[in-house]
């Protein structure tokens, strides 16, 4: 017997509602099925990581200049747009800087194509839901979701562009493909886990073609 001061959970409401329509209508032929409502969905281990990566970029979002950095920064890995502003300028030294840039140029592109008209084909995963005005401009792509794109490319280039690069050179490089591959998290464009895919992708391409086709002669 429960104690009719005692709220009741959502289950056992509708369990005690039926009751008392059942006894107040003892003619009924059958019985009146009693249902209970379902536990939450369990997440995954996928999905709380996720949602774990997200709260963590929650500590900055809407402040600034959190969010104009990692806004402008999100905008500038478009189309690997940052990594050939930095091959092109890098190219003014010499014709090897300048050959160097137009072969990451065409490999850019050529990954462009695996990662989001093959690779994401084949997965097909939605992208977070925003519910909210974002703070800034931001372009939002019409692929799915994994893997990140912009992350796959930044460690492509990184890869590619640290070919000769001292050690702080590779540092700040593969800091700045970092930086980028999280503002995806940041804009809610991406899961914490396709952010990490893409850098796992663009980290086996990038091994591949530096062994098929370095941007530099040895």
């Amino acid at each position: 017997m429960t104690d009719p001061t005692e709220p009741l959970p959502p289950e056992g409401v509708i369990d005690a509602a039926l009751e008392a329509f059942e006894a107040e209508h003892p003619d009924l032929p059958l019985p009146l099925p009693h249902h209970s409502i379902e536990p939450p969905h369990e997440l995954g281990p996928v999905e709380r990581f996720d949602q774990m990566v997200d709260g963590w970029f929650d500590r900055i979002r809407g402040t600034e200049p959190a969010d104009r950095i990692m806004y402008g920064l999100t905008e500038l890995g478009d189309f690997g747009l940052i990594w050939l502003l930095l091959a092109f300028t890098r190219g003014l030294r010499s014709n090897d800087d300048a050959v160097a840039a137009v072969k990451l140029a065409g490999i850019l592109g050529l990954e462009s194509v695996v990662v989001n008209g093959l690779v994401k084909s084949q997965f097909k995963r939605e992208r977070p839901v925003v519910q909210v005005e974002r703070p800034h401009k931001l372009r939002v792509p019409l692929t799915t979701s994994f893997p990140s794109g912009h992350s796959s490319s930044a460690m492509l280039a990184g890869m590619l562009l640290t070919q000769r690069s001292s050690r702080p050179t590779k540092v700040a490089i593969f800091g700045l493909g970092a930086l980028v591959a999280s503002t995806r998290v940041h804009v809610r464009i991406h899961h914490a886990s396709d952010v990490v895919g893409g850098v796992a992708v663009g980290l086996v391409l990038g091994t591949v073609t530096r062994k098929v086709f370095p941007l530099y002669r040895r």
